[in-house]
């Protein structure tokens, strides 16, 4: 089976040396290009990038030259991780010039004609796909993005219940790991014995992605669910795994049987369609009191399954419990590499 040829937009950071780990012996997917700053451009690879994830720097990739994230790049698609200020630019560059672009970064995530997409929650927003291309003029190239580290652990827990019961509000603390800052990230003299109680940012794209998440494509938009979303923001003293205390007030009565039992039986069309990066179980309902841990959980499912836990009904609104995921996989580089296989199931992706 011929791969699908990848390029990596900023492939010296963190998430793309975690895409770099991700996509090693992918089925479908092979890297020819990596692309980063000015800094790194013309350097090999192994000159330009100090690996820092558990094992080595794949063998194949280290005389890779490291390019400008502009196009022309020896590739089908690519995976974009570019720093804010960079992509916004960059990836429509190569969208205009053809490629796929399926992008971590933030700027596109908002756009009317752009899918921002949880395979598990919203598969059917890949119709905007075509919306776009017929906006911008694009030919066969496109941009689809993925959500926010934590936005995407919160509207997984969300997704079912908001299927089954109408969720018409939610109220979310985030604790989140240092790794989401990137690298070197906080200052250890800020993140030793601390709590940060400020992301910049993070809060309003939250607030604002939850609601696109979860709304429904129709007559060539997302119309929005009424739902009012609250979001606080603390980075904390952990490694990954970006973990949410989240609270909600539901449409219609449910017992905590019912939540418990949406929330474990929940699965779609990634795990239908047995794509390679699926988890077998995208939710994970622990019973255990001090379950989900970070330590213990940010791993479960390859990293791909978001944990529940310590689910109670609250005096405020109607339920809470703790969600907990990966935000340099399942919040980032596996959200992608997911959204890339799908899209390929779809016949979005071409060679």
């Amino acid at each position: 089976m011929n791969k699908f040829r990848i390029g990596i937009l900023g492939a010296t950071g963190v998430v793309g040396q975690r895409f770099i780990q991700l996509l090693e012996d992918h089925p479908q997917f092979e890297i020819t290009a990596l692309a980063a700053s000015d800094r790194s451009q013309g350097k090999s690879f192994a000159e330009a990038c100090t690996w820092r994830l558990p094992g080595d720097m794949p063998e194949r990739l280290k005389q890779i030259i490291v390019q400008r994230p502009a196009p022309p790049l020896d590739c089908d698609l690519v995976f974009s991780s570019l720093p804010g200020d960079i992509a916004r630019e960059s990836e429509e560059e190569f969208a205009r010039a053809g490629y796929p672009v399926i992008s971590n970064s933030s700027p596109h995530r908002m756009g009317v004609d752009v899918p921002l997409l949880i395979p598990e929650v919203n598969a059917d927003h890949v119709a905007l796909i075509d919306v776009q291309r017929k906006n911008r003029g694009f030919g066969r190239g496109f941009i689809v993005t993925n959500p926010n580290c934590s936005a995407i652990v919160i509207v997984m827990a969300l997704a079912p219940l908001h299927a089954e019961f109408g969720v018409s509000s939610c109220v979310v603390t985030t604790m989140q790991a240092l790794s989401g800052a990137g690298y070197p990230g906080v200052a250890s003299l800020d993140a030793t014995d601390n709590v940060i109680p400020f992301i910049g940012g993070e809060e309003e794209k939250i607030e604002a992605e939850t609601l696109k998440l979860l709304g429904r494509f129709q007559n060539d938009v997302i119309a929005e669910p009424d739902m009012t979303v609250s979001a606080q923001c603390n980075r904390v003293n952990v490694s990954d795994g970006h973990m949410a205390s989240i609270r909600v007030k539901l449409e219609r009565a449910a017992s905590i049987d019912d939540i418990r039992a949406a929330l474990a039986s929940f699965t779609s069309e990634p795990q239908h369609l047995k794509l390679h990066s699926a988890p077998e179980r995208p939710i994970i309902v622990r019973s255990e009191n001090d379950r989900p841990q970070p330590r213990l959980d940010r791993d479960s499912g390859g990293g791909m399954s978001v944990t529940v836990g310590r689910l109670t009904p609250d005096n405020v609104l109607d339920y809470r419990f703790v969600a907990l995921g990966h935000n340099t996989i399942r919040g980032a580089a596996g959200a992608a590499i997911l959204n890339a296989e799908l899209l390929a199931a779809r016949g979005y992706l071409r060679r």
